[in-house]
């Protein structure tokens, strides 16, 4: 049976996240106490605390669901549970990347505070936009967006599962493509509440600062495979996953591609480490008859751990 490990990206944080991990096992509570001290103050306590406001700006957002995906992975460690592949949705990519030995966390939880701290200088807040197109063919949302960007920059930027995709760019040319994508059938179209207009081309002045910091950390060829982002291919090589990785902040996410290459490859069981389940959601409607586990929380570790004792 070959396991793949899911890592989520912004957007499934939650104040709290990750304290009964923390309270049971000593290997969650060193991962937090260890970010802590690579960032310079208590996420911890903004994790587990909030306020939520605070967790929501993308600076913090990136550092805090990374740590407590990466808190997750070493209670699956401990308790003898491995990946043969792995792959984490935009900033869960880091986590992916951590779990395959290409770099530290210490880097990795540094590197991601820079990151969203670059994403958010990109665009002003206010100017930038993302929706969400739901019920539509994935070709139709791109042809919209290639109409609507007349007026300004719309990318479909996030390809998640069939029937849903996240477009982002200017905020008019966002708003006349979601009129467009609901008068050519979409059967729902919302705008996001996000603080900017992530993986479309106005990022690329956060991708070359990211590509800057990234030329400071040690990379390492990758232990097990690490499904790309940008491409939906298996990497291990630490020069090509550097690469990728400054492309992917202004690139499209390829995430129903990217489940489909580890189906592919065997894995037909999955676990999503970290906060939230919107990848099992995710998964699930790419293949209905994948095994989709998750860890959050101690009930969450349990089934899992339950689970592959009945299959081994």
């Amino acid at each position: 049976m070959k396991i793949g490990f899911l890592f989520p990206g912004q957007g499934s944080q939650a104040v709290g996240m990750g304290r009964e991990l923390v309270e049971k096992y000593g290997v969650a509570k060193d991962i937090f106490e260890r970010a802590n001290q690579a960032l310079g103050f208590s996420l911890t306590d903004l994790i587990f605390d909030g306020p939520e406001e605070e967790l929501r700006k993308t600076t913090n957002t990136q550092p805090a669901i990374l740590t407590m995906s990466i808190a997750a992975l070493a209670v699956l460690e401990k308790e003898g549970l491995k990946p043969d592949m792995v792959a984490g949705h935009s900033l869960g990519e880091y986590s992916a990347l951590v779990a395959a030995g290409v770099v530290s966390f210490e880097d990795a939880v540094q590197l991601v505070r820079k990151r969203g701290t670059f994403m958010q200088e990109a665009v002003p807040i206010g100017k930038g936009a993302m929706a969400a197109i739901m019920g539509i063919d994935r070709d139709i949302v791109v042809d919209i967006c290639n109409q609507a960007s007349v007026i300004d920059v719309v990318q479909a930027v996030n390809f998640n599962c069939p029937g849903q995709i996240v477009i982002a760019g200017e905020l008019k040319a966002v708003e006349k493509a979601v009129e467009m994508l609901k008068e050519a059938g979409a059967k729902r179209a919302i705008m996001l509440p996000v603080s900017a207009p992530f993986h479309c081309s106005l990022m690329k002045p956060a991708a070359q600062k990211l590509g800057m910091e990234l030329e400071k950390v040690k990379f390492y060829n990758a232990r097990i495979p690490v499904v790309s982002n940008i491409n939906a291919q298996l990497m291990t090589d630490k020069d090509v996953i550097k690469g990728a990785l400054v492309e992917q902040a202004a690139s499209p996410v390829l995430w129903e591609d990217g489940i489909k290459t580890m189906l592919a490859e065997g894995v037909h069981t999955f676990i999503e480490v970290g906060p939230g389940k919107v990848l099992s959601g995710f998964t699930k409607k790419i293949d209905k008859e994948a095994t989709m586990l998750n860890i959050e929380d101690i009930a969450s570790l349990e089934k899992t751990l339950d689970y592959f004792k009945e299959v081994r």
